[in-house]
């Protein structure tokens, strides 16, 4: 029997109807049965990184709440959209303010990378600037094969509640399950 899990997920858009943010919503429709999806804290509610408010007033609440979630899961989701050929600010932005916390909550943690998008890449150029930084981080990373959702509003219920497209839905599932796989080995 494999052992209960919980992976959580990390939206990199603030939108309230991102794709990304959709996406996460349905990962536990799509994770293996011992698998539980937990979505993490906000990352917009972490302030610009100033490193002054770190030596000044200590970590902000949003942060060491993120931080706390992030150390009790067992694997962390990455789910991404692709801004302007990169990573969103706000994504980097949040790893930037745990890069600063000891311990690092992702420092040997399993980490891997989803992106999407409406368009024909399905957020590809994103996954380089974001695993430099996981790397910087110290985290695991399962990093291949890259999840590229293309058209990703085409293979989404209309209310983005489901992913309705059945060959999307499979290899997310496969996916998940390598995921879950790689973060048990410790």
């Amino acid at each position: 029997m494999e052992k209960k899990q919980t992976l959580g997920v990390m939206a990199g858009s603030l939108r309230k109807q991102s794709f990304s943010r959709a996406l996460g919503h349905c990962l536990g429709a799509l994770a293996p049965e011992h698998v539980t999806i937990e979505e993490l804290p906000s990352i917009g509610d972490l302030p610009l990184f100033n490193q002054d408010i770190m030596d000044e007033t200590g970590a902000p609440t949003a942060l060491t709440q993120l931080a706390e979630r992030i150390s009790a899961v067992d694997g962390v989701i990455i789910i991404s959209p692709e801004y302007n050929w990169s990573i969103p600010g706000a994504l980097k932005n949040a790893l930037d303010w745990l890069s600063r916390l000891n311990p690092a909550p992702l420092a040997e943690k399993p980490v891997t990378i989803f992106t999407c998008s409406p368009g024909l890449l399905g957020g590809a150029r994103a996954h380089p600037p974001i695993r430099n930084v996981l790397h910087a981080l110290d985290c695991r990373i399962l990093a291949r094969p890259e999840v590229q959702i293309t058209q990703i509003k085409a293979k989404m219920a209309p209310d983005l509640s489901a992913v309705t497209d059945s060959a999307t839905a499979e290899f997310i599932t496969q996916r998940l399950a390598a995921f879950s796989a790689f973060a048990q080995r410790g």
